[in-house]
């Protein structure tokens, strides 16, 4: 069975800029799903807007595996999220995917979003989720693949970019719809890529 890239045991601040350019794949009875991350927020165990900043707990626990791992929470009583856990196993940390560019099965997407503007398909984190086909939060704790074929439950793979994102097209902002820790710079993106969630303005 293939491993997630190694990077992925960085520390969540370190990775979520890495992740931007990568792809994410979902294989589904309908198709293939495959979308560019173009926006990234992190989250630690340190950190006050962190899920796992009060500790491990039963819906939290995916957060302390080790890195590779994937985390689905359910938030403001309508949306799903999907995050990327990173770091080494009890440390409680990952990445939310806020944002991503549709490449494949975009038919798929449309149906899954109840739309069909191109644009608004995955420009935030409910929407990629959604896109995504996530419906609940059965993934959560399974690990992401990196192979070219289903190895596991999860069915969500992580892609290598063709073309790496040059690094002065990396922006970072304070992060959105948090209440603590509003000000750190922890929300990475790519420069005027039209599928970034609305929140532009970096530092």
């Amino acid at each position: 069975m293939a491993s997630p890239p190694e990077f992925l045991q960085l520390d969540s601040i370190q990775v979520a800029p890495l992740l931007l350019g990568w792809t994410i794949r979902r294989e589904l009875p309908e198709g293939v799903i495959r979308l560019k991350i173009v926006e990234t927020e992190a989250y630690h165990q340190d950190d006050p807007a962190s899920h796992s900043f009060s500790g491990l707990t039963k819906r939290t626990a995916p957060m302390f595996k080790t890195g590779g791992t994937i985390y689905v929470y359910f938030t403001y009583g309508m949306h799903y999220a999907l995050n990327i856990v990173t770091g080494p196993a009890g440390r409680g940390e990952a990445v939310l995917l806020r944002a991503a560019e549709p490449l494949e099965g975009i038919k798929i997407m449309q149906q899954n979003r109840h739309l069909t503007e191109v644009k608004m398909l995955s420009n935030g984190p409910g929407k990629l989720a959604q896109a995504l086909g996530i419906k609940d939060t059965q993934l959560s704790g399974s690990r992401l693949n990196s192979a070219k074929k289903i190895l596991n439950k999860s069915s969500i793979f992580l892609e290598p970019p063709v073309v790496p994102v040059d690094p002065k097209d990396i922006m970072a902002s304070p992060r959105v719809g948090i209440s603590k820790a509003v000000d750190q710079p922890w929300r990475f993106y790519i420069k005027d890529n039209p599928f970034v969630s609305g929140y532009n303005k970096s530092r």
